[in-house]
């Protein structure tokens, strides 16, 4: 019986040739006996026997270096999936809210009335508030684009998505959020809209990011917020008096959106505010 094994091959290094140029970086793996970039790349370490799985392999996926590839991926990833986006709205708001709440239908058919318009909206692609905008935007055959996070306990992708983009990292979430709008809408919600809320004021306050409008729906739900941002975080100095106007506060919908598209059409909101 033939061994049939391949067989370890013998090196021939290239002749020589008089007028050849060691390149010093390229040869150094060979001047000090160390193994190519590709091998390296190839070579798995081998198991004492067969085994179908072996975490110790994959021990590498773990550790700083690869998480930062990761982190690179999902830039990729979320700005291949998103590229030919126009124009868009972000819904925020609650996961928790029942589609028997008012807050739900009017984000619904803010949602609709937007998508009509052009808009895609883009949401968290969860439950509640975002299943509402999601539906609103899909009652209009428009895009509904769900940006979904990795969570410690199971988060469903509502069925009202058409475009699905998965995230690990709330900041790469968070950028994908801000960098595809045109406008951002909170409805009622819990810490991370507050999360997103301030994260948008602090980037159109730093001119980060040009005055774009922030709409607040609910202004009883939103009042406590605002009456302490005017009494004590205004008066304290921490903020300018000019940094109010930042956010509109509104209970309808017929407000927001013609504000969502008067602000669109108009020139100085894709400015920021040292250029106004």
């Amino acid at each position: 019986m033939s061994d049939k094994r391949p067989k370890k091959r013998t090196k021939s290094p290239a002749p020589d040739r008089a007028d050849a140029v060691v390149n010093p970086s390229l040869s150094r793996v060979a001047r000090l006996g160390q193994p190519t970039e590709d091998e390296l790349l190839l070579h798995r370490p081998r198991l004492r026997k067969p085994e179908p799985r072996d975490p110790q392999q994959a021990a590498f996926t773990k550790e700083e270096p690869w998480r930062v590839l990761r982190i690179q991926s999902e830039f990729v990833h979320a700005i291949n999936a998103l590229a030919d986006v126009g124009a868009a709205i972000t819904f925020f708001g609650s996961a928790r809210l029942p589609e028997s709440h008012p807050m739900y239908a009017a984000a619904r058919e803010l949602a609709r009335r937007l998508a009509e318009a052009g808009f895609a909206i883009v949401t968290g692609g969860g439950p509640g508030i975002m299943e509402a905008a999601n539906r609103g935007a899909k009652d209009a055959d428009g895009l509904s684009i769900g940006c979904n996070i990795e969570l410690p306990y199971e988060q469903k992708l509502n069925p009202y998505v058409t475009v699905a983009v998965n995230f690990r990292y709330f900041f790469v979430r968070k950028t994908m959020l801000v960098k595809y709008s045109e406008g951002f809408v909170l409805f009622p919600g819990g810490f991370g809209t507050l999360d997103e809320m301030f994260e948008a004021l602090t980037l159109v306050q730093t001119e980060k990011l040009g005055l774009f409008p922030i709409v607040l729906f609910g202004s009883s739900y939103w009042k406590g917020l605002t009456d302490w941002l005017r009494d004590t975080v205004l008066t304290a100095g921490a903020i300018d008096p000019d940094d109010l106007n930042l956010f509109f506060v509104t209970d309808s919908i017929d407000q927001t959106f013609s504000y969502l598209l008067d602000a669109y059409h108009e020139e100085r909101w894709t400015r920021t505010r040292s250029e106004i």
